[in-house]
Formats: C-alpha cells, structure tokens, sequence
C-alpha cells in the first residue's frame, strides 16, 4: 500500500497533533495538579504541628473543665475565709484576738504595703507589720505555730525577736506577715 503525498502529510500533521495534545496534556494539565498536589502537601506537613498544639489546647480545656468543679469548691472555700470590707476593718482585730487566744495581750498591727495579686485576679496581697512589745517567747512560739495553720491565707515573710531589758524571760516581737484579701 503506497500512501500519496496528501495522505503522507495527513499522518505526518496527525502525529504532531497528537504530540502536541500529549505534550499539552503533560504540560497544561497534570504540571498545574502535580504543584498543586506539592504545595498541598508542603502545607500540610506545616500545618501537623499546628494540629498537634490544637490537640494539646483540647486536651488542656478538657483537664480545665474536669478540674472546674474542684476548683469552684476551693474558690468559695477562700472566700469564704476573708471577710467583707476593708482588711484595715476586721485583719487587725482578728490578730489580736488570735493571739489573746494564746495568751499574748498586746498587738499592733499596721499596713506596709498594699498590692494587687498577678496569679490570683480579683485579689491582692496586703503586708503587714505586727509589734507585740511583751511576749514569752514559748507562748509566742506556739501562737506562731498556730496562725500558719489556722489561717492558710497567710504567710510570715519574718519575724525578729529583742530580748528584753527589764524582765528578762520577756522579749518584744516584730512580724511581717502577708495576707491574702479580695479587691
């Protein structure tokens, strides 16, 4: 079979048609899907570590929300140790009747500083400074034993003993004590 010329250049444009569709297919049409495919998977290895953090910041609201109910008991607990109003009003005469308690007379108490709480929103810190001028000193020591664990919103920052001058079993006491109270 002897192909004419006319049908000679048919099969000749039709092979470079054909080339031309596969080489269009290969360019135009799976190249945009392959770099699409690879920026797809680029984006998806950097969006693993952001689904791990997620999945980290769902399990720390659940553990939060599992714990809500202990901590809302304990919030109440705390409030309901730290009485309404000033803490000029009740701390003072709450100490001074703590230590009558233990057979320590004299108290005075006074306010050194006064600061708002950075762990605890809604509370502040207030430092006190307590002078008993007469105590024993194992009344006292036992009176100290017994504020740390009578009232768990207070903490001694330090105290000082001088010993006295006249009677010499009596000493006078000096206390830095803080003390949790709301806003």
């Amino acid at each position: 079979m002897k192909l004419n010329k006319d049908q000679t250049q048919k099969i000749a444009l039709g092979a470079l048609m054909m080339l031309g569709v596969v080489y269009s297919y290969f360019d135009f049409l799976l190249g945009p899907l392959q770099q699409a495919r690879e920026v797809a998977n680029k984006n998806l290895d950097g969006l693993e570590p952001q689904i791990a953090t997620a999945n980290g910041q769902i399990a720390s609201a659940k553990n939060v929300e599992a714990k809500a109910p202990e901590t809302t008991k304990l919030l109440g607990q705390v409030q309901g140790m730290i009485p309404e109003g000033s803490p000029v009003a009740w701390f003072p005469p709450k100490l001074s009747e703590f230590f009558k308690k233990h057979g320590i007379d004299k108290v005075n108490a006074r306010v050194i500083s006064d600061l708002l709480e950075k762990d605890y929103p809604g509370y502040r810190r207030v430092s006190w400074g307590i002078d008993i001028p007469k105590v024993d000193f194992l009344p006292f020591s036992a009176a100290i034993a017994a504020l740390e664990n009578d009232e768990p919103l207070l903490q001694i920052q330090s105290f000082e003993l001088e010993a006295g001058r006249d009677e010499a079993q009596m000493q006078r006491a000096t206390l830095v004590i803080n003390n949790l109270v709301r806003q």
